[in-house]
């Protein structure tokens, strides 16, 4: 039996799959975000409470040997030694820009970087830059960065490290084509902050001994370093295919990532970008806050099919700017929506395929446990 612990800006997930990838019990939480001061910021806390809790629900009357993190980009722990420099910043907080002046000379490097500007704090390097800043001292104390499902790892194994796809997810840090560190990440000091980059599939050790004895999980029980929740979408996909191919994660994003696309065509305007893949490949990807959207339709009162149409129609100009081509595979809660499925493919010439997997990325978290060791 293992583990996939989801984290979304959303919710969070706890998924115990049996060896055959069959979900055997979900459970499932809200991603709170707590008001400051010093800003508003993510209950890791209490978010590491309830896993505690689920873990020992599950591991009950299951074996658990093994737990796979994976979760949502734009986020990092800042570390001093075993305890946080600084809380969690929520990538929502509009006010990591008051620094923008400064900032984006440094940061915006589009051709190397594929990383467009976001609004508030969706480049991580926003983030890093403002609380360096505005929290010197506390920042100075800082011994390590760990992007967010590393932080969850490590909270896990006790290891340190980085991975690929959450560096890559248009944090300004990373220049996917040259496989390097931007120069955002070099002359602001915060790459020697990231721990050293393993693969996502890596088992980073055992479970930390308390945890085992708190929550009754098997001592040997083992932690990978974790995956962007996107990309695991991505991933069930791309191990097991060659051909050009597109998926489209949805959630409280809707990440579009076409295998193939090219990435001469990307428009950081239009909120296209360069992912990175497990393997550190680029990948053309363009994106909206479908989720978000979806629910704010809603409440203004349109109907189900309406609000799914919008969406379809987003999505299919977000495929046009890729020039996806190939099968286009639906992941996460969308692909169990009837009117979103029925717009998409009426509005689309390549067929279009919905994804069983209940959260979108268990079949990715799949891969990575069962890598060749």
């Amino acid at each position: 039996m293992s583990v996939v612990l989801d984290v979304g800006k959303t919710n969070a997930k706890l998924v115990a799959v049996d060896e055959d990838g069959r979900v055997q019990v979900e459970l499932r939480r809200e991603s709170a975000v707590l008001p400051g001061p010093p800003y508003p910021r993510l209950d890791c806390d209490g978010l590491f409470g309830w896993v505690i809790e689920g873990l020992a629900r599950i591991a009950a009357d299951r074996d658990v040997r093994a737990i796979v993190p994976v979760a949502h980009g734009a986020a990092a722990a800042l570390l001093a030694g075993e305890e946080l420099a600084l809380p969690v910043l929520d990538y929502e907080f509009p006010g990591v820009e008051e620094l923008d002046a400064e900032y984006e000379p440094l940061a915006r490097d589009f051709a190397r970087t594929r990383s467009p500007r976001l609004p508030a704090g969706l480049n991580l390097g926003r983030q890093l830059f403002w609380l360096a800043r505005r929290f010197p001292r506390e920042f100075a104390r800082t011994t390590d960065v760990l992007l967010w499902p590393q932080y969850f790892a490590w909270r896990l194994s006790g290891a340190r490290c980085s991975e690929l796809t959450s560096l890559g997810c248009h944090t300004d840090l990373w220049q996917p084509e040259a496989r390097a560190f931007s120069r955002l990440a070099r002359e602001c000091g915060f790459a020697a902050l990231l721990p050293p980059l393993v693969p996502a599939w890596t088992r980073l050790g055992p479970i930390r001994p308390g945890l085992a004895r708190a929550t009754g999980v098997r001592p040997d029980c083992e932690v990978l370093a974790g995956i962007h929740d996107s990309n695991a979408s991505y991933l069930a996909h791309l191990a097991r295919r060659r051909d050009r191919f597109t998926v489209v994660s949805t959630g409280t994003w809707f990440v579009c990532l076409a295998r193939g696309a090219k990435l001469e065509q990307l428009r950081p305007e239009w909120d296209m970008l360069a992912n990175v893949d497990v393997h550190g490949d680029p990948v053309a990807t363009a994106r909206f806050m479908g989720g978000r959207v979806h629910r704010e339709l809603r409440a203004r009162g349109e109907s189900e099919q309406e609000a799914a149409a919008i969406l379809a129609a987003e999505t299919d100009r977000c495929l046009d700017r890729l020039a996806a081509e190939g099968e286009l595979i639906v992941e996460g809660p969308f692909a169990r929506d009837a009117h979103y499925a029925a717009a998409l493919a009426a509005l689309r010439a390549q067929p279009v395929t919905l994804s069983a997997d209940a959260t979108g990325t268990l079949a990715g978290a799949r891969v990575l446990l069962d890598w060749p060791r």
